[in-house]
């Protein structure tokens, strides 16, 4: 494997803006090839915005993104559609088409990036549906779906062409403790082929679970990206306050307080 190939996303000194306001200070961070990055942080931490730069929706203010040695802010549009054949995402809350399927959702990726036959095609559909433990699903209805059916069915459709990267945002949110082992579970069995993941999340047990490094998001900026361990005994007020859910009051400039209460509109 070459040193490009061991690593599946590579970021450096990633900034970013909405308008005048800073969401992402500097990070910079590397995905290696075949292992479970977490990322997590509390809400407005950055995580949907770097997701988003990683899938390559957004551009960076400054910095570079590369994901499986594409540079998203250089490459063009054909390089980008090629990047995004080798990836798979599991959006939060499944994203299933209410019109479609179970098995009609998941051949979408096929139907649009491939020229299989449609009997190949549906024996991938099956192979992927088994993997996720919902075999005989096909010709269900998103809406006939439990909540954990919804996410094993994303998630059979996110790796229905075999992909190098799977991206899965919150895959255990609203999962009972069972339901959402089970996934991890899933998660794990992926890892174990050879594909690498990124997986943001806010839920600890299953972050500790499965994750092979930690990256903590706060206000913008990387507070830690390291192992389960060392993210579990950081000293780090903030990644403490997040690991054991203790509320931060914010502190304000007595000053600045003033000047914005008096400001005039």
């Amino acid at each position: 494997m070459s040193a490009a190939d061991a690593v599946a996303i590579e970021v450096a000194g990633l900034h970013a803006h909405y308008g005048d306001k800073a969401v992402l200070r500097d990070i910079s961070l590397q995905v290696a090839a075949g292992e479970v990055m977490v990322i997590m942080g509390g809400s407005g931490s950055g995580k949907s915005t770097l997701l988003r730069h990683l899938l390559g929706l957004q551009q960076p203010t400054s910095g570079t993104v590369k994901v499986l040695g594409v540079d998203l802010g250089r490459a063009g549009r054909l390089a980008l559609l090629q990047m995004r054949r080798r990836i798979g995402v599991a959006f939060q809350g499944g994203a299933l088409f209410s019109s479609m399927t179970v098995g009609e959702n998941i051949l979408l990726p096929l139907r649009e990036h491939t020229r299989l036959d449609d009997a190949t095609m549906r024996i991938m559909m099956r192979l992927k549906l088994d993997f996720v433990n919902l075999p005989g699903a096909e010709d269900l209805m998103p809406a006939e779906l439990s909540g954990g059916m919804i996410k094993r069915a994303a998630l059979a459709r996110a790796i229905v062409m075999d992909p190098k990267l799977v991206f899965l945002d919150e895959p255990s949110a609203g999962l009972d403790p069972v339901v959402a082992a089970g996934l991890d579970e899933l998660i794990l069995e992926l890892k174990a082929t050879g594909v690498s993941l990124v997986v943001v999340t806010h839920e600890l047990d299953s972050a500790f679970r499965i994750a092979d490094r930690i990256t903590v998001l706060d206000r913008g900026e990387i507070l830690i990206s390291d192992t389960v361990v060392a993210v579990r005994a950081s000293p780090n007020a903030r990644v403490q306050a997040l690991l054991n859910r203790r509320v931060e009051h914010a502190r304000h400039d007595p000053d600045e307080f003033l000047r914005a209460l008096t400001r005039a509109d």
